[in-house]
Formats: structure tokens, C-alpha cells, sequence
């Protein structure tokens, strides 16, 4: 899908995720037969006529400027999030650098160094480092396999093992890969990979048409470990600043839980078994 296009897309399922009540508009305007908000309802809320508005969606309007994007996310009531996401794509089409496959070795330093969970993830969601006990709260050992969260979320049963509570951390991936791609628009290999996700996974292909658009901050996951257990943790993500594509996520339990117990157990667990990064498996 071309950039205007996705633009499009976005926009509408936006529009459509409005409630017209919410935005205080009179009772006798709100019966309709589909969800959301009409175009011209949004066009007005916006301050821009309609027929612009309409072209917005077909992805037929060109060199779109500031000020009627920020007017646009005003009467969507995008998140900050999705504000970014919809001026990336509606940015003019730049050249894109490879994305890196590994990090730098002061950074894999650092992480060694972490007394907690954390690994590194990229543009496309592949996990490009991690530390011993990272490995050992998300990762296999033995099994090398595939180092991409979106894929190992939806492709094969893996992400379903590995998360109790896997309907919200599938619908967390599907909006944070969307944030991501987002910051590089007309990228063939993100294209790529969300063709490879759609064709492999029905439960993938309706959440991305839901064009939820959330960047990976800090949150919950409930994990399900081979070793101690369930482990309930929270994350906090730090973008890198010499690389915004690049983001460090450290795992860390509530003080005085059966997580942080867990925790420390499986830190013992990890002095004591030889594990190289070679024969991990990063999820």
C-alpha cells in the first residue's frame, strides 16, 4: 500500500472509531448506519471542505501542511502517538538507510551490565541484543529460530506459550509495529514483513486493519517461564539517541511480589547454567 493510501486508510478507520456523541453533536445527527463520524461531520470539525477532506482519504491530495494535519488530529483525537504517525505518513517520500542488524559493542556492554531483564529492538521489531537474564525471562534456549517479535507473536504457537495474556500483547505488537513502520514510510522491507504476517496469520490481518497506532513505552506482560513460573513484570522503554529506530527495554518486577522473587531465582538459575547468545532464542 502506497503512503496516500495508507493516509487514507488511517484517516478513515480514525473517523470511524469516533463516537459522534463524544464530540457533542446533536442527538438527531447521530442516527446512522455505520460507526464514526461522516465525512463531512470531520470535515467541519477540522475547518477544511469536504471535497479536500474526501480526496485526503482517497489519497489524492499532495503536499498536505502542517497546520491542516494538526487540525486533523485535533478533531480525531489522535494520541501524541498517532499525531506522529500521521505526519510521517503524510511526509514526502525520503530515501531510507538499512536498517542495522546488530548494535554497537559498548551498548551490548551496558547490557551485560543491567541487573535486570533488557534487550534491544529495531525498526522492524527484530530484538538486536539482549542480556543473560533477558534471555532467560523471554527467550529459548536450545532453539536459534526467528528474531522477530511480530513474527514470533503471530506466526506459530510460540507467542501464545510464552504470554498468559496473549489477545492484549497481540493487539500491543500489532500497534506498535504500525508506530514503527510509521516512521519510515515506503520501506520495502517493512512492506514485506506485513505481507508475510497477513498471509501466515487471520488474527494478525484483522488487528492491523484496526490501524491502532501505539509506540512502545512502558507497560505490563505477563510471562510464562519454563524455569519459575508465571512472572508478572513491568517495562519501560528508552529510545536510544544516536539511533530513534533502536530501543532498550528493561523488565523489572513490584518490590516484595512473587514476580521479584521469581526474579532473583532465575538470576541464580542463570549464574549456574552456561548459556551463549548463540543458542538463544529471542521472542
Amino acid at each position: 500500500m502506497s503512503d496516500a493510501a495508507e493516509l487514507g486508510a488511517f484517516l478513515k478507520a480514525r473517523r470511524a472509531a469516533l463516537d459522534p456523541t463524544d464530540l457533542g453533536l446533536p442527538a438527531g445527527v447521530t442516527h446512522r448506519r455505520v460507526k464514526g463520524l461522516r465525512r463531512e461531520e470531520l470535515a467541519q470539525l477540522a475547518g477544511i471542505s469536504v471535497d479536500y477532506y474526501t480526496r485526503l482519504e482517497q489519497g489524492r491530495a499532495k503536499n498536505v501542511s502542517d497546520a491542516i494535519l494538526d487540525a486533523l488530529a485535533r478533531a480525531l483525537r489522535l494520541t501524541d502517538g498517532e499525531h506522529a504517525y500521521l505526519r510521517n505518513l503524510a511526509a514526502p517520500q525520503r530515501r531510507e538507510k538499512p536498517a542495522p542488524r546488530g548494535v554497537r559493542p559498548e551498548l551490548q556492554q551496558l547490557l551485560d551490565a543491567i541487573q535486570a531483564p533488557a534487550f534491544v529492538f529495531g525498526r522492524y521489531l527484530d530484538v538486536l541484543a539482549w542480556n543473560a537474564l533477558g534471555g532467560a525471562v523471554a527467550f529459548d534456549f536450545g532453539n536459534l529460530g526467528e528474531r522477530n517479535i511480530a513474527k514470533l507473536s503471530f506466526l506459530g504457537d510460540r507467542g501464545k506459550e510464552l504470554y498468559p495474556e496473549w489477545d492484549a500483547v497481540s493487539r500491543e505488537v500489532v500497534a506498535n509495529l504500525r508506530a514503527e513502520g510509521g516512521r519510515h514510510p515506503g520501506d520495502p522491507e517493512f512492506a514485506r514483513l506485513v505481507d508475510e504476517l497477513s498471509r501466515g496469520s487471520a488474527e494478525f490481518r484483522a488487528l492491523w486493519a484496526e490501524h491502532a497506532v501505539v509506540e512502545k513505552a512502558q507497560g505490563w506482560k505477563v510471562l510464562a517461564n519454563p524455569v519459575v513460573g508465571e512472572l508478572r513484570l513491568r517495562y519501560e522503554t528508552l529510545r536510544l539517541p544516536d539511533d530513534p529506530d533502536q530501543g532498550l527495554v528493561i523488565y523489572h518486577a513490584e518490590p516484595g511480589s512473587e514476580s521479584e522473587r521469581g526474579l532473583r531465582l532465575l538470576a541464580s538459575w542463570v549464574a549456574e547454567t552456561p548459556v551463549t547468545r548463540e543458542n538463544t532464542r529471542p521472542i
